[in-house]
């Protein structure tokens, strides 16, 4: 590992995540190894710190940085940081109240900035979006689900359905329910369960809708217009579009990946049998070479135009974000999804770039007064 002296001119950064009583934190270890590696390169301090040991009013705190090997983390004091990047790895550490408690406390901190202060929930997500008119053409028509009765009131204008929990993560739980009338069992509802799904057929609204309220828990869900997508080869794909802020603290679109579902998915999600694929092999098929190009110098700009409503009507500091656009088949663009804590990309020059960012956006925010 490059052992480049820390530039005292540059911010200290650290990396918060939540401790772990076996493995002393939690978090994607190697994720972390690499940003570390990137940022010793690039001359900057930066560690793992976990919320526990984040002691705001100390000037020396526990920190974990890897061996040269990466095999092993070491525990080391570090000077307090300037710059927090938030990587609390799930939503259930996220709601504990000492985790809440220390993010608000970095957030009013006067010599700390973090940014991504917390998980996106779906429904917001969608209604950040409808309030601007610009973003809203973007978005499906979408319900919270609350009773059978939105099911019936969406299947009146709408066909194809899915149905998401609120705070879902890497396509885990989304079911879709298709409406077939010439069938003695019109109601069809896939239910993803690891790679492949099941389907249950219903012939009443009653049947379907204790169906669903059985797969779905406690769990809030919303309810969404499917959206006929251009297909490669019989399969539907979408696009994955890695959103950072630059050096300048201005939103940039680090990458556009796409992702393809797996034979028997319902989504394009990789731990569901989804590929990663080239954004301009999958469009090609369906619209030719000059609209392809067309289609993907839209992206950037529809994507850019999403991030800054959703930070703006979030009110919070966002720094990063990936997001699922889906392409109809006229090649119009249509938002999905939104991940403040995005998975790694592994094409590498998107990885690449987007480790370095990390940097180049703490550098901006160091410079910041609050």
């Amino acid at each position: 590992m490059n052992s480049r002296i820390p530039d005292p001119g540059k911010p200290v950064i650290a990396i918060l995540t939540t401790s772990d009583r076996l493995r002393q934190f939690r978090g994607n270890r190697e994720n972390f190894r690499d940003i570390i590696r990137t940022g010793k390169e690039m001359g900057y301090w930066v560690y793992v710190v976990t919320v526990r040991d984040l002691k705001l009013d100390e000037r020396v705190v526990n920190g974990y940085v890897p061996s040269p090997s990466g095999k092993i983390w070491y525990s080391t004091p570090m000077p307090l940081p300037q710059v927090i990047y938030n990587r609390i790895p799930n939503r259930e550490d996220e709601e504990k109240a000492p985790v809440a408690r220390k993010i608000a406390e970095c957030l009013e901190h006067p010599e700390i900035h973090l940014y991504n202060p917390s998980f996106f929930n779906k429904w917001n997500l969608f209604e950040w979006l409808k309030e601007s008119r610009a973003t809203s053409k973007h978005v499906p028509k979408t319900r919270r689900l609350r009773s059978a009765n939105t099911l019936v009131a969406m299947l009146k204008n709408h066909d194809s359905l899915y149905l998401k929990p609120e705070n879902g993560k890497a396509g885990k739980g989304i079911m879709r329910l298709k409406y077939r009338l010439d069938t003695s069992l019109p109601f069809r509802l896939q239910i993803q369960s690891g790679k492949k799904n099941v389907t249950y057929k219903a012939a009443s609204i009653e049947r379907l809708w204790s169906r669903i309220g059985r797969e779905r828990g406690g769990s809030r869900y919303i309810v969404q217009q499917a959206i006929a997508l251009a297909a490669h080869r019989g399969r539907p794909f979408d696009l994955r579009v890695l959103l950072q802020k630059n050096g300048k603290g201005a939103w940039a679109v680090t990458g556009i990946g796409a992702r393809l579902a797996g034979a028997r998915s319902i989504t394009t999600h990789v731990p569901r049998g989804g590929s990663i694929e080239e954004p301009a092999t999958m469009l090609e098929g369906t619209f030719g070479t000059e609209r392809t190009a067309a289609i993907l110098k839209n992206v950037p700009t529809t994507a850019l135009l999403i991030a800054r409503q959703i930070e703006r009507a979030s009110e919070t500091r966002l720094g990063e974000m990936s997001m699922d656009l889906g392409v109809d088949e006229e090649g119009g663009l249509w938002f999905f999804e939104a991940n403040s804590r995005p998975m790694k990309f592994d094409e590498p020059a998107i990885r690449k770039l987007s480790l370095e960012r990390i940097f180049h956006y703490g550098q901006h925010l160091s410079r910041q007064s609050k």
